[in-house]
This record gives C-alpha cells, sequence and structure tokens, in this order.
C-alpha cells in the first residue's frame, strides 16, 4: 500500500478544518486516512513556521528602518559632496584656473 502524499495546500486545509470548524483529529483523520501522528506533526510545523513568520516580519520592518536611515545618511552626505563642488568650482573660478 502506498502512501498518499499532500501538498502544502491540502495539509493547510485539513488543518484548517480542525481549527476554524472545530472537527476533531479523530474525524479528520479517518476522512483524510492518515495517521493522528502525522497531523500532529503538520500542526507541530505550521506553528514553529508560524513563529518564524512573525518573527521575520518584525525584522523586515528593522531592515526597512535601517535602509531608510542609510539613504537619509547618503542623502546627507550627497548633499555635502555637492556643496564642496560647487564651492570648489567658485574658488576656482576666482583663482583664475577655469
Amino acid at each position: 500500500m502506498s502512501r498518499k502524499k499532500y501538498s502544502a495546500e491540502q495539509k493547510v486545509l485539513i488543518l484548517r478544518e480542525h481549527f476554524e470548524k472545530n472537527i476533531a483529529v479523530p474525524d479528520l483523520c479517518e476522512k483524510y486516512r492518515i495517521h493522528p501522528n502525522l497531523f500532529y506533526r503538520w500542526k507541530k510545523e505550521l506553528f514553529e513556521k508560524a513563529v518564524d513568520q512573525f518573527s521575520r516580519k518584525n525584522s523586515k520592518t528593522k531592515e526597512k528602518s535601517k535602509v531608510h536611515d542609510l539613504e537619509a545618511t547618503l542623502k546627507g552626505r550627497n548633499e555635502v559632496i555637492a556643496e564642496l563642488l560647487e564651492e570648489n568650482l567658485k574658488l576656482k573660478k576666482l583663482s583664475g584656473e577655469i
């Protein structure tokens, strides 16, 4: 007897039935012909990955903030460089180098 392979979408649908429709684990396992241990393994993976997902969102926010700060710093430096170049050109014109 070969094992049925469930896609990620199918696993989520089965888990959703349990959480949203309050269908008992034994009933789901019988309906989909899966072992309860497999169901609980999927449930464990779901919650472990949920923690990672929420953590990534926080780190993405931090990364965006850091990128924004770096862009602001770079913009400030570019403005200073532009002022210095302009000042340098004025001095060269006054001294007759240009």
